[in-house]
């Protein structure tokens, strides 16, 4: 197969029913013109907030022989890699094997690092032994990594209870070797209807920092990360130099996306009545003409140089 400066290799979870993991990141890089072979780390009937969750997990040996089977036939010719969601160890450690094996064979490939640990109120969702995997040996290989608050928090091993801190922990993060860090969401906003996105983008010998306000809805979504990261990756891809103008695409398609599955939750859901799990699912496909053109009023970073 010739090679092609946008085709992804996405390894994260799968969902039958609903929008996480692949199912969340797939349409949208497809829809922005990248072709995406995913292969998926868990395959359930649904994500894990509805009453029963229940399917298959692979195993380190099934992501091998999958892989293998790609070079085979001489088919793993990728621009990208992604990685989300991944539950055991030994299938992380087979993960870092493959993106090591793709960045000697074509040190061109990027590869963007969402690190699934955990989030506030939850805490783990993932055996606490990957962290030290994320951090020690997935991380350094990362063109871009988009932890959340709490999983920036495990992997520089401090508290981010102001921007500055979250400046000090980007700057662990980079010290890693990882050249664009991006906290997909804090809660250092100063209004509580409001998260914010910090990033930073090492360019040369210089560093820009992104901040980024953006509403907060009042919901309970799944699989908003997945979507996120699969965003950043396209239009840090088409904007190389410039991780503002990636965040504000991002970002911005985003909040039409959430404001249109909450709208759309609440009139199925009837009035005074919370839309149940089901009906808070992300409404992707209806949402294709924004997912192509983002808006540009929505959302505006501040970049700051250092």
């Amino acid at each position: 197969m010739a090679y092609s400066d946008q085709r992804v290799l996405s390894i994260q979870s799968h969902v039958v029913s609903g929008y996480v993991g692949n199912k969340s990141a797939t349409f949208p890089m497809q829809v922005l013109g990248y072709e995406v072979d995913a292969i998926n780390s868990v395959q359930l009937c649904s994500h894990t907030g509805y009453k029963v969750f229940q399917g298959q997990v692979l195993n380190a040996e099934e992501l091998k022989t999958l892989y293998e089977g790609l070079k085979i036939n001489e088919i793993d010719q990728y621009s990208h890699v992604l990685t989300g969601y991944v539950g055991s160890e030994s299938f992380l450690k087979e993960v870092v094997n493959i993106v090591k094996e793709m960045k000697q064979k074509n040190p061109k490939t990027l590869f963007v690092c969402d690190p699934v640990l955990g989030d506030f109120g939850v805490g783990y969702y993932v055996p606490k032994e990957l962290m030290p995997i994320y951090r020690d040996q997935l991380l350094p290989l990362s063109d871009i990594a988009t932890p959340n608050q709490f999983e920036a928090e495990l992997l520089a091993d401090m508290t981010i209870k102001t921007e500055e801190d979250a400046l000090k922990c980007m700057d662990i993060i980079h010290g890693l070797g990882v050249k664009n860090v991006v906290l997909s969401s804090t809660e250092l906003a100063e209004r509580d209807d409001t998260l914010l996105l910090l990033g930073s983008q090492l360019v040369g010998d210089k560093k820009k920092i992104i901040k980024l306000e953006m509403k907060k809805f009042d919901a309970h979504y799944t699989g908003t990360g997945d979507l996120f990261t699969a965003l950043l990756l396209v239009w840090s891809h088409k904007h190389p130099d410039n991780l503002a103008l990636a965040c504000e695409k991002t970002i911005s398609t985003m909040q039409v996306i959430l404001k249109r599955t909450l709208d759309a939750a609440r009139e199925i859901a009837g009035p005074g009545k919370k839309p149940n799990v089901a009906q808070i699912e992300l409404r992707l496909v209806q949402s294709k003409k924004v997912i192509e053109e983002p808006p540009t009023d929505v959302v505006k970073a501040v970049v700051i140089e250092k």
